[in-house]
């Protein structure tokens, strides 16, 4: 997820590692909060992977500052990465949330209706938090109102994403026409 975020962010504008993890604690950070020892790491990951490069340039008044930016290698591999998703950033919410943010980039409109098509088919299975069993669980089962109300936030969540998913996807295929 973070190093999505990372080409995501890189692919919109080369950009100091500071306001990188601005605007990726922006996206992520009120779930998961974008630590120096977590996004340097990955940057320097990503930088030997040959999928970006720092470039040192003057700063506006202090020391110089280090921009990193996308090479055409690292846009070629966010694009595989929006077009080839793994299973766990399309089940996974944050996960989702982080691939979402970027899909745009991916040019062609058939290639994001699969993406988004895959999203919608896991959504629509039948799943719950609570079991019985194999059985899942519907809030109005059960007695516990805070397990109760999980189940009906994340219905509430499940259908405004579902609505959302079929008019995209039906604006979509009309692109694609």
């Amino acid at each position: 997820m973070l190093e999505l975020a990372i080409l995501g962010f890189l692919y919109d504008a080369p950009l100091h590692g500071y306001v990188l993890r601005r605007h990726i604690a922006a996206l992520t950070g009120h779930v998961r909060p974008v630590a120096e020892s977590t996004l340097y790491p990955a940057i320097k990951r990503l930088e030997k992977a040959g999928l970006l490069v720092r470039a040192t340039e003057p700063g506006a008044v202090a020391a110089p500052r280090h921009v990193l930016r996308l090479t055409e290698e690292g846009g070629r591999e966010l694009m595989r990465r929006l077009a080839e998703p793994a299973q766990r950033e399309i089940t996974d919410e944050n996960h989702w949330f982080t691939l979402l943010a970027f899909l745009r980039h991916l040019a062609d409109p058939a290639a994001q209706a699969a993406v988004l098509r895959r999203r919608l088919a896991f959504l629509e299975e039948p799943a719950s938090f609570f079991y019985e069993g194999d059985r899942p669980l519907s809030a109005e089962e059960l007695d516990d109102p805070f397990r109760r109300g999980v189940l009906t936030i994340a219905r509430a969540t499940s259908r405004a994403e579902l609505a959302w998913l079929r008019d995209t996807l039906a604006s979509l295929d009309r692109v694609g026409r």
